[in-house]
């Protein structure tokens, strides 16, 4: 049982965090803090949070847990404000979907108390963004990658996972380095491409037109174009080295059924539309991932 909760962002993820945390009797008192002062008060109004704080400093004023919820870029900024209330009987965690940036941010900004800090990426989400979106289910069942340093302590992380695991999480640990490039691949370049092609078909004169043609098979491929531009360009420009690897990568397999395509080598072409089917069909996504 926490005594209060210091949140900072009281968006989607911050707020369904709230909400899960109070659903499962894990703290007694949540005060939120938002930069948009409407956000700060619609949690309020919504019972996400019990109190609005005026600044991120007076959120974690009295805490003894911390989240911070909001985009990855404002990581270093956000402890600036805040680290002056830190001390080591709190627990600092955060959501943010790149881990090295905010681990450096972390490493700049709390230098020899950086040890309270757990970085963590819950693997969920959603397509809309705001506080009246929170939801206390939006992290059952998912997976949360806890992402350690060296001067992380062993307390700290071991609270942490009891932490998600009590809100119904399974719980997992890598490298700030490993988790970049994993989700680079199956997370970041995948929006990449869905914005990309949104953007392809809407710049087109008849865009419009095809877009009212589309069927099932396009609404759920092009679903995640949807996300929140803000969060994504962060995380975008985040994990940019990781990400330019993989949109190489990317590139050079498009060249390749461009290129059968083009020479009309069917049989080659249906060996590598075969490959990609195998693999899809074989893959088995992690229960309660989104």
């Amino acid at each position: 049982m926490f005594e209060q909760l210091g949140l900072i962002g009281c968006g989607l993820m911050g707020g369904s965090f709230a909400l899960a945390l109070k659903r499962a009797g894990l703290v007694r008192r949540v005060v939120g803090y938002s930069k948009s002062p409407s956000t700060t008060e619609r949690a309020r109004q919504l019972g996400v949070i019990d109190i609005e704080a005026p600044s991120a400093l007076l959120a974690v004023s009295g805490a003894d847990l911390v989240l911070l919820a909001v985009p990855v870029a404002a990581t270093e900024t956000t402890l600036k404000a805040i680290r002056h209330l830190l001390n080591p009987d709190m627990l600092v965690i955060d959501v943010g979907s790149t881990k090295r940036d905010v681990v450096d941010a972390a490493r700049r900004t709390l230098k020899g108390g950086v040890g309270i800090f757990v970085p963590c990426h819950p693997i969920t989400g959603r397509e809309v963004a705001g506080v009246e979106h929170a939801d206390a289910e939006l992290y059952a069942g998912k997976q949360v990658i806890l992402t350690p340093i060296e001067r992380t302590l062993t307390g700290k992380i071991d609270q942490a996972t009891a932490l998600w695991r009590a809100l119904g999480c399974r719980v997992a640990s890598m490298s700030p380095e490993s988790h970049d490039a994993a989700f680079a691949a199956v997370s970041h370049l995948p929006h990449l491409i869905a914005f990309a092609l949104m953007n392809g078909i809407t710049g087109q004169p008849q865009g419009d037109e095809y877009l009212s043609l589309a069927g099932p098979g396009f609404r759920d491929f092009s679903r995640i174009a949807a996300s929140d531009p803000q969060v994504w360009r962060d995380v975008l420009i985040a994990n940019r080295e990781e990400l330019t690897r993989q949109t190489r990568l990317f590139q050079d397999a498009l060249a390749e059924l461009e290129q059968l395509i083009s020479a009309g080598q069917t049989d080659a072409l249906e060996r590598l539309i075969h490959r990609a089917s195998h693999a899809r069909a074989h893959w088995r996504v992690a229960p309660g991932a989104k």
